[in-house]
């Protein structure tokens, strides 16, 4: 099967592998869609990179935490899209394979350990839409097709 790739590769660039998992986390009816919405902007679904030696789950629990201040009981795995960009703030260009989950539950358990963030609700279409890559597109989509 085919990995959807987002972003435009620049041959002239050399990119960096940044091996990333984020989180679908939705309100109990399924209509809100949590956010993150980093110091510059953008809003993401909640997840980072994969540290070393970290599973793809376990990043996931991490970046919860960290981000949310939560924990998370991960459901599904929704797949793998990739995506090519160039961070402003980190002066370098990505190539960013990000692997999808959806949340089963999850429960806030303090304050969200990184105080950069702010985290939002959104109706599921405008959320989707807020979405700064393409790739967290897809995987909302691919999310609201199982629903």
């Amino acid at each position: 099967m085919e990995i959807p790739t987002f972003g435009t590769k620049d041959p002239t660039k050399e990119y960096h592998l940044r091996l990333a998992a984020y989180i679908i986390i939705a309100n109990q009816d399924q209509s809100k869609l949590l956010l993150v919405q980093a110091p510059n902007g953008a809003y993401f679904l909640p997840g980072g990179e994969i540290e070393a030696n970290e599973s793809k789950e376990e990043a996931i629990h991490r970046e919860v935490m960290e981000e949310l201040g939560a924990t998370v009981e991960i459901g599904g795995f929704l797949g793998r899209a990739d995506e090519y960009f160039y961070s402003n703030h980190r002066q370098k260009a990505f190539h960013n394979p990000g692997f999808f989950y959806q949340a089963h539950t999850w429960e806030k358990k303090c304050a969200p350990l990184e105080t950069v963030n702010r985290l939002e609700w959104f109706p599921l279409e405008i959320g989707k839409n807020k979405l700064k890559r393409g790739s967290h597109r897809w995987a909302v989509e691919k999310w609201e097709k199982i629903l």
